[in-house]
């Protein structure tokens, strides 16, 4: 029975060097190739032009290269930019390119579809079918950034793992991915421009604190006591709010790194004042350097609403008034189903 034949950005250097070398060719052909794949961005053997015909046609015969494709574009009025990427096997991701004045964020994915169900988000409907290799989520930040250099004239600044998908469910794919983005032999960007959103996985977060990463770690919150969490976040059932208090300051103990508690306002839910107190509380026993307070986005299978910017002002103004470094994060993208919480797959 012949051998599938692998995928050659799975191989490390020195492996692509004896492959090259079992082929007849120098030593510094495997240069060459691993500098199309990592630095050029190549997105198939044919890319690799100052290479023989005869040694990509040897590699298409030895291995695959299952770049993603991109299906479909969308443009937001507000300048953000949606692509729809299929995969190698007919899977369908989506990721966000959001500029500003001063940056330009590159939203990816890290999972086909999610398991978590979140009750507020549009991914959370959709079934999980498999987690996305670490190639396959830095395609998303190269064909996003290719887009920001067309469009835009610029490169992409940040990346947040805040797409379809529960990053920490998907481990060592989601850390290989962030070592080849900040790699200098690969796209080159500092890991403190990287951020991990999760929506709790206590395990995982302890686990990032050992494993010494250097992004930054996100917590998708979203309710500040157990009774509502529960009821939007099946999550934290298993992962309470005790326990990701714990776990994220054990994570700053060891890294140092910055975190960001996420927190979208739903209306008659989790926006009164009483739950601003209960948020504080969270706040002063975490090593959080920001609160992001977000529009919530309506998806059509949820019963949630955007609160009154009256009670959004209050909520705020109540942050400001305790000393919390809280920021409201407006939603962009809303008219292509692109802002937090409406990726759905929908063209």
């Amino acid at each position: 029975m012949s051998k599938t034949p692998r995928n050659i950005r799975e191989l490390s250097y020195p492996e692509l060097e004896q492959v090259i070398e079992e082929l007849g060719e120098k030593k510094f052909r495997a240069k060459q190739v691993y500098e199309w794949l990592w630095q050029k961005q190549a997105m198939s053997f044919a890319d690799m032009t100052n290479l023989s015909k005869q040694l990509r046609q040897q590699l298409g015969e030895t291995f695959t290269l299952p770049a993603l494709q991109v299906d479909t574009k969308q443009y937001s009025e507000d300048g953000t930019i949606k692509l729809r990427f299929r995969t190698w096997d007919g899977h369908f991701i989506e990721g966000v390119l959001i500029p500003t004045d001063k940056r330009i964020t590159a939203c990816v994915s890290s999972q086909v579809g999610c398991s978590l169900t979140c009750k507020f988000c549009a991914t959370g409907y959709l079934e999980r079918k498999r987690n996305l290799q670490f190639d396959e989520i830095v395609d998303q930040v190269v064909l996003l950034n290719q887009q920001a250099l067309q469009l835009l004239d610029k490169k992409i600044t940040n990346i947040v793992f805040m797409g379809m998908g529960e990053p920490l469910l998907n481990y060592k794919q989601v850390l290989r991915a962030t070592e080849v983005i900040s790699s200098p032999e690969a796209l080159g960007m500092s890991p403190r421009r990287i951020t991990v959103s999760t929506a709790g996985v206590a395990k995982a977060i302890r686990q990032l604190g050992a494993d010494r990463v250097r992004f930054k770690l996100a917590l998708s919150l979203h309710a500040a006591n157990d009774k509502k969490r529960n009821e939007i976040m099946p999550i934290n059932d298993s992962n309470d709010i005790k326990t990701l208090i714990d776990a994220l300051n054990e994570f700053y103990q060891e890294t140092g790194n910055e975190i960001t508690l996420e927190y979208i306002l739903f209306k008659d839910f989790n926006d009164s004042l009483k739950d601003a107190d209960e948020l504080i509380k969270i706040y002063r026993q975490i090593p959080a350097d920001l609160v992001n307070i977000i529009e919530y986005n309506p998806i059509d299978k949820a019963r949630f609403e955007k609160p009154t910017q009256e009670r959004i002002t209050a909520f705020m103004e109540h942050l400001s008034k305790n000393r919390v470094n809280a920021r409201l994060r407006r939603s962009r993208g809303k008219d292509i189903d692109a802002a937090c919480g409406q990726l759905a797959n929908k063209a």
